[in-house]
């Protein structure tokens, strides 16, 4: 035998003894994991998750090897106190813990999970532990993404945290931790988040955190930080959220806040901040949502603010400002929420706001101005009051003496005059009134339309109501389209007849058409009025070009055009409309019949909510009854027991609605699991998000701001479908919600994530949502 294949042989022996080695390992090491797991306790009382194989088990991922690399729980397992129970050294190639939302109590174990070295996301968030942060942490040199928020975590931030060089996200929110933030967090290159809002920290802001030129979103808000803003953040200029409000920070607004071109959102808010805005605000062409509110600024509101385009929420309430408002904030076509009470504004609110903008600010939002002028905003129940106070005051040198003997003979005979032609026309009005009682019936106006609609003219617009012009129908009625003899298309609605021939039915319905009329919203569709004309009554409405949202979501083609963002600015708009009419009008208006059928959308797809208060016009004596009220599949639960109307029925409809939008179809499945509380039952299966959104549309996994829109819209809407209604939040609460800054960071993968953790909101957590 050569030496050539002696050396070939031997290799061969040692590479199979290695390899053999290597196996035998391997299985031992996969035992010990499916031990561990069995021995952990987590999945008993869950039987039909633990098949055979380990790697098939709820919650658990393996590799290519078989080997445990991710460990997420559903939130159904409430683990409490079986987090010390877990023996986390059998999982060497673990790369990925998510315990969210489990109740654990337990303290971190601290020597365990340090031996966790491949770990890079760490997320024990919305648990129940308390004690400090173990050490054992900061020794996962790969962690990408530490999560202990929502917890009662006690003591301090330690400066062991340096070692994490690979951190992406660090988030210690809404703990107990008090102290200083550690300047040594200013050594983590790579974070993109930091989030350590909500606890009780102390001391400056360290100038180290413009080290951080990777950060996107920076939350500080409500601790007890003094100092005032450190020059060094001039330097985050890939900064989009920077939350600072709620501590005790002093000194003015930088000036380099203008150059952090990025931002989207700017919240300052109740500190103690002075001096004057600066007009190189208007350099923020991103900002979506300012907040600077509670403060001691002053000086004048910068014109310059109203060429924020992108701007939804501005709040300045509580500061020191004076002079005018500037007329510029009424063109802000974005602005859904507009603050400036309790400063020392004067003049008048510039038209272009009255008329643009207060259908979404009510009133109060300028209360508390003491030289402003707030005459002209009246609540839409009662008749607008006129200002016309136009009192002029003449010196006793510009009046003139009139001879008294030639001006009274004057004014007498053309007062005898205009007093006969005034009695010739009211004679000529009766008679020309009892003709047209006898060929028509009564006639009632059209209140704010240019002129008058007579029967015939509608009568000859719809060719006697042909089924050509139906565009469509419903439970009170069916619509027509016609064009008036102006040229003016409106959409007619054809009451079935009720009570119509009650004289008593026709005046209390011509009160309630007269209070309905005078609301004014951009996401109301306009009721000009009514006609009636025995049997026949037809409300008078504006047209809306596009249609239902029913009928956009039911046709394949026009569904694609209702992208994600669209969708989301739908609902947004059906929220501010129905928090419109029950928290902004006297006396409130419950809708009773939300549908996506009451949903019209306009040439831009906005959304315009139709046959508001219709329920209460065909019964004007039930106020608070559930007469008429509600359509199959979107009612209130409580309408089949009780007959007490409230406006959380029409938040319950929302809900509905505000699913059917994202999912494209009836969210029936799901409200049915909702009803019968197994939602959550261990025998549902889990229910990802990705799995219920339209189909027709691409999901938003590479857009995280889109993909974190529609994780609340979808939380939110889980919380309007509470089977109690006290427990619904008010429309009020969802827009401010819906308004409210979020970071574009979601804490889990998008396609991660359950409606089970949607419906316990441990994602968002909007009962007491804040940043």
């Amino acid at each position: 035998m050569t030496p050539f294949l002696l050396f070939l042989l031997m290799f061969l022996f040692l590479f199979m003894s290695f390899s053999m080695t290597s196996s035998t390992q391997l299985m031992l090491s996969l035992d010990e994991e499916a031990h561990a797991l069995l021995q952990s306790g987590w999945w008993s009382g869950y039987p039909d998750y633990v098949p055979p194989d380990h790697c098939e088990w709820l919650g658990i991922t393996c590799n290519g090897y078989g080997s445990i690399m991710e460990i997420s729980m559903p939130p159904k397992f409430q683990l409490r106190d079986k987090f010390v129970k877990f023996n986390f050294s059998a999982f060497p190639n673990l790369v990925r813990l998510q315990l969210v939302g489990h109740g654990l109590i337990d303290n971190i174990p601290s020597d365990q999970i340090s031996t966790l070295h491949k770990l890079t996301y760490l997320d024990l968030s919305f648990n129940e532990m308390k004690g400090s942060i173990p050490e054992g942490i900061w020794s996962l040199k790969k962690l990408e993404t530490l999560n202990l928020g929502r917890n009662k975590i006690v003591s301090s931030i330690p400066c062991s945290l340096v070692h994490l060089t690979n951190l992406v996200s660090l988030s210690l929110d809404s703990n107990l931790i008090s102290g200083s933030i550690p300047v040594e967090i200013g050594y983590l290159k790579s974070l993109e988040q930091l989030n350590l809002s909500d606890n009780k920290l102390r001391g400056s802001i360290p100038s180290n955190i413009g080290l951080l030129t990777n950060l996107k979103s920076l939350s500080l808000g409500s601790n007890q930080i003094s100092g005032s803003i450190p020059l060094e953040l001039r330097n985050l200029s890939k900064l989009e959220h920077l939350f600072l409000g709620d501590n005790n920070i002093t000194g003015e607004i930088p000036s380099f806040i203008s150059h952090l071109t990025n931002l989207i959102s700017l919240d300052l808010s109740s500190n103690m901040i002075y001096g004057c805005l600066f007009s190189e605000l208007n350099q923020l062409t991103q900002l979506e949502y300012l907040n600077l509110s509670s403060n001691q600024l002053s000086g004048e509101v910068p014109l310059e603010i109203g060429t924020l385009s992108r701007l939804k929420v501005l709040d300045l309430s509580g500061n020191l400002f004076h002079g005018k408002i500037p007329s510029q904030l009424g063109s802000m076509s974005n602005l859904r929420l507009l603050n400036l009470s309790h400063n020392e504004l004067t003049g008048t609110i510039p038209n272009q706001i009255q008329n643009n903008f207060l259908s979404y600010s009510p009133p109060h939002e300028f209360f508390r101005n003491r030289n402003l002028l707030t005459d002209k905003m009246s609540v839409p129940s009662t008749d607008a009051s006129s200002l016309s106070s136009s009192t002029s005051t003449k010196s006793k040198t510009e009046i003139i003496t009139l001879n008294m003997e030639i001006f009274i003979p004057v004014i007498s005979l053309f007062g005898i005059v205009l007093l006969g032609y005034l009695v010739f026309k009211i004679w000529e009005a009766n008679i020309n009134r009892d003709s047209r009682k006898e060929k028509h019936g009564d006639l009632f106006n059209i209140w704010n339309y240019d002129g008058r609609i007579a029967f015939k003219d509608v009568i000859k617009a719809t060719e006697s109501f042909d089924n050509k012009y139906c565009i469509g129908s419903g439970k009170f009625g069916s619509v027509y389209k016609a064009r008036l003899p102006n040229g003016r298309i409106v959409a007619l609605k054809k009451l079935h007849s009720f009570e119509a021939e009650e004289p008593e039915f026709v005046k209390s319905f011509k009160n309630e058409v007269k209070l309905l009329s005078k609301i004014r919203h951009r996401n109301i569709v306009k009721l000009h009025g009514f006609c009636y004309h025995k049997p026949c009554m037809f409300l008078v409405y504006e047209y809306v070009k596009r249609g239902s949202l029913f009928n956009l979501l039911r046709d394949d083609s026009r569904a694609m055009q209702l992208d994600w963002s669209k969708r989301i600015s739908i609902i947004e708009g059906i929220a501010h409309a129905l928090s419109y009419i029950h928290h902004d009008c006297s006396p409130p208006i419950v809708h009773r019949d939300i549908t996506t059928s009451n949903i019209l959308l306009d040439q831009e797809m906005k959304a315009s909510v139709s046959d508001f208060g219709i329920a209460r016009l065909l019964n004007p004596n039930s106020s608070n009854q559930t007469v008429l009220a509600g359509t199959f599949g979107y009612v209130a639960p409580e309408y089949a027991y009780t007959t007490t109307l409230s406006e959380k029925g029409d938040v319950y409809s929302f809900g509905v609605v505000a699913l059917e939008t994202i999912m494209g179809r009836h969210p029936t499945e799901i409200i049915s699991l909702i009803l019968s509380r197994t939602l959550l039952s261990s025998n549902t299966p889990i229910i990802m998000i990705k799995d219920v959104l339209d189909s027709r549309l691409s999901p938003p996994n590479g857009n995280h701001i889109l993909a974190s829109n529609i994780v609340l819209v979808a939380t939110i809407a889980l919380a309007c479908l509470c089977s109690e209604p006290k427990s619904r939040p008010t429309m009020m609460n969802v827009c401010r919600w819906l308004l409210l800054p979020r970071t574009p960071l979601l804490r889990h993968p998008f396609h991660s994530i359950s409606l089970q953790q949607l419906f316990n909101q441990e994602i968002y957590k909007i009962d007491d949502y804040k940043r």
